[in-house]
């Protein structure tokens, strides 16, 4: 199916519309107001409630955008009449968290920051599923937006390597600052000819909170990456146990989950590998190093984290 978008504009871009949501899309609008080019409005998603009372809270994005002084407000399609009233060049879209119709995109042209090697790990994920999956580097394109879910095709890609210890942080810090200055070069200097997504597609679908329970019957590398993702735990002595840092360590010979204790480490079982555990967070805890936990809980050798 063709699709008829707005067309991209030629030459450099002064005059943008920006949608996010997230707190990681906030640097990208801070650079674009930084690099003097005009915000005309910001589309975000709406308030929200909070796990707790009933007040309304802004997206960070909301949040910056009243501290900056720029118009704001929650549906897409607001921005044909925008466009109409105060043309803007395109619109830059980070993060947004909704799909942008076919009519808006008819009448305004948009560009997408990414955060993955399109089209591998198209979707809601990105970051998290190439790290689960032990993909060696991932990157992040700027991509023309259309109906299909990030099917655009693609203007410039910037990649970096990803390492036994690379959190999903550091990828996220990593390639928003590279993805924000491959949006501020090309504003400056003029839009690159799009390029259509070649090769296979994978889709990242959102990590659902029973991910994050670890299976100590995987792999010392697998529950590794899991670590790195944010949020993993187990249960010890019937309480959750988040674990925030271990590296992998020799082939072990106990049962996966088992603990043994050695002076002031622990080391975790797994089905391949062990785990030196460095920093955990109990239940109704502050995070605390290993040595802490040990002194507070008095961990034995043979004890076991579970799932259940």
């Amino acid at each position: 199916m063709t699709q008829v978008l707005a067309p991209l504009p030629k030459g450099p871009v002064r005059r943008v519309a920006f949608l996010g949501t997230p707190d990681m899309a906030v640097p990208v609008l801070r650079a674009l107001v930084g690099a003097g080019i005009e915000v005309v409005h910001v589309i975000t998603r709406a308030d929200k409630r909070r796990a707790r009372g009933n007040d309304l809270h802004p997206s960070p994005v909301k949040a910056v955008a009243i501290e900056l002084g720029l118009n704001v407000s929650h549906t897409a399609q607001d921005l044909i009449d925008i466009h109409q009233q105060k043309p803007f060049d395109l619109a830059v879209v980070v993060a947004y968290g909704a799909l942008i119709k076919v009519p808006v995109l008819q009448v305004v042209p948009m560009l997408n920051l990414h955060v993955s090697l399109l089209p591998r790990w198209r979707g809601a994920a990105p970051i998290e599923r190439a790290l689960l999956s032990g993909d060696e580097q991932t990157g992040v394109c700027l991509m023309q937006v259309e109906e299909g879910l990030d099917t655009g095709a693609v203007l410039g890609r910037s990649t970096m390597a990803i390492t036994a210890s690379t959190t999903a942080d550091d990828i996220r810090s990593t390639l928003m600052e590279a993805g924000t200055q491959l949006l501020l070069d090309q504003l400056r200097d003029g839009l690159r000819e799009p390029v259509a997504q070649q090769g296979e597609s994978t889709y990242a679908k959102k990590i659902e909170p029973a991910e994050l329970c670890i299976d100590w019957s995987d792999s010392a590398e697998q529950i590794s990456r899991l670590i790195r993702l944010g949020g993993a735990w187990s249960l010890f002595r019937g309480k959750r146990l988040k674990i925030h840092e271990a590296i992998v360590v020799e082939s072990a010979s106990d049962a996966p989950g088992a603990v043994r204790i050695d002076k002031a480490t622990v080391h975790i079982a797994t089905s391949r590998g062990s785990l030196d555990v460095r920093v955990v967070q109990p239940e109704g805890k502050p995070r605390m190093d290993i040595t802490s936990w040990i002194n507070g809980t008095r961990p034995t050798t043979g004890e076991k984290l579970s799932s259940e």
